[in-house]
């Protein structure tokens, strides 16, 4: 009996756009209506039925995702670029070489900063870079590259489920729900540090498992198939000058984007545009000519390229359910299946709704935007605290954003790593589903903690 796999990212994917406008067809149409005072309004409309759209949305998923695809194409090239000057690979065995056997303390470290970054001031689009620096290292240790992105975009998208200051979700929530700006915290708090310290445990585990299963041969981001020996670290590698001012500059440009992003708000044209002047300088410092600094940074875009495509594709899934008009309509029926429930049941009801939403909403913004206005004054009439709402809302967006395929971020991550979807999602999903379970219980003492 053949052995179910999953089909090829772009197959999956124009599977779903299908699907979607199969349901343009069925699904009634309807909006959100904004009144003057900010209150949010539902009223049918017609759904426009989706056809050849099919095809025309690719395109218009492409525009609508432009910034991020331009960004992989562009911090693609600046890594290839910095790779062929060899600084990294041997920056990269010297640090194996002190780091020895305290691996494992090294990986804890980097999963509760990313997880804490992601708590504080919500880091998502901003890990897209640190995967592509960190999955290297992980891999020369000894590591695949799932490893590096657990302990990154993992990390930060469990410290952005369990925030406790994060602006982006509970910052907005909280301020349309009425409710002071990052109050509840104490609980919050407490949520935060059990996920992160269930994830260092699972990174253990991991790395463990990794070390029987790979003990002389590690998977090399974007082969599937084969891999290579660990780099002998037996001896202490010697960095030439040019080397060490290129790892210098590494590391200024890893400074520089966390002062711009917290302090200036840098977006991706600012960190796009930062880590191109990074790929130049470090081709300079290396010597390389003018022409070669070109060469490099159009193989490194015309390698990745493929990834960056599946960014695209993802995003005409959303194009075609706004184009037929029902994604309202979608929203609208699931907050109508909470008539008539309990405290327990309406809680946990919201909680899934907003899993379920953000396959078609992945923005926390918008989401909360659209939801939350309906949710507060349902909560207080079915008896469930405000705060558990806002909760609800956090763990019910922030968790499926490992998975689902019309996220920005994470398409754009595992373009980084050089990981297939199909096998992320076989890779990853047991683990959102116990997130969700978890998710479950740490709602359930907000009946009576709020």
């Amino acid at each position: 009996m053949r052995k179910f796999k999953l089909p090829n990212t772009y197959v999956l994917i124009a599977t779903l756009i299908v699907l979607c406008a199969v349901a343009t067809w069925v699904v009634p149409g309807g909006q959100y209506i904004t009144a003057e005072d900010g209150t949010l309004s539902f009223e049918n409309v017609p759904s426009e039925p989706q056809t050849w759209q099919v095809f025309s949305a690719i395109y218009h998923g492409f525009v609508k995702q432009a910034g991020i695809i331009v960004f992989i194409l562009v911090v693609g090239g600046a890594f290839w670029l910095l790779n062929a000057t060899g600084a990294v690979s041997e920056g990269i065995n010297r640090f194996i070489g002190k780091v020895g056997k305290r691996d494992r303390l090294v990986l804890a470290a980097i999963t509760v900063l990313f997880s804490l970054a992601g708590a504080v001031f919500g880091m998502s689009e901003e890990t897209i870079p640190f995967v592509g620096i960190v999955v290297p290292l992980v891999v020369s240790m000894g590591y695949d590259a799932f490893m590096g992105m657990l302990v990154v975009y993992v990390a930060s998208n469990i410290g952005f489920s369990s925030a406790f200051l994060n602006p982006f979700t509970v910052g907005i929530a909280q301020g349309m729900a009425g409710l002071p700006l990052f109050s509840g915290m104490g609980y919050r708090l407490i949520c935060w540090a059990l996920f992160t310290a269930l994830l260092v445990l699972a990174v253990w585990i991991y790395a463990g498992r990794c070390r029987k299963s790979m003990p002389e041969v590690v998977e090399v981001p974007g082969d599937e198939k084969e891999g290579r020996c660990p780099p002998d670290t037996s001896t202490t590698l010697r960095l030439t000058s040019r080397q060490g001012w290129i790892l210098a500059v590494l590391g200024l440009t890893v400074v520089a984007l966390i002062v711009g992003v917290t302090c200036w708000d840098w977006y991706l044209p600012e960190i796009t545009g930062l880590f191109l002047l990074m790929g130049i300088v470090c081709g300079i410092i290396a010597g390389f000519s003018a022409n070669r600094i070109a060469d490099e940074l159009i193989a490194g875009a015309r390698d990745i390229l493929s990834a960056a495509l599946v960014v695209g594709f993802a995003s005409g899934i959303i194009v075609i359910l706004q184009d037929g008009r029902i994604v309202d309509s979608i929203l609208h029926g699931m907050q109508e299946g909470l008539d008539g429930t309990g405290p327990m049941t309406s809680l946990s009801t919201m909680y899934g709704i907003q899993a379920l939403i953000n396959f078609l909403i992945p923005s926390a913004t918008a989401k909360a935007a659209i939801t939350i206005p309906i949710m507060a004054p349902f909560a207080d009439m079915v008896g469930v605290s405000r705060q558990a709402m806002v909760l609800a809302f956090q763990f019910g967006d922030g968790f499926t954003n490992m998975l689902t395929p019309t996220s920005g971020v994470l398409m754009a991550a595992l373009a980084m790593a050089r990981i297939p979807y199909s096998r992320w999602l076989a890779w990853i999903w047991k683990a959102v589903l116990v997130l969700l379970v978890l998710g479950f219980l740490m709602l359930i003492p907000t009946l009576w903690v709020w």
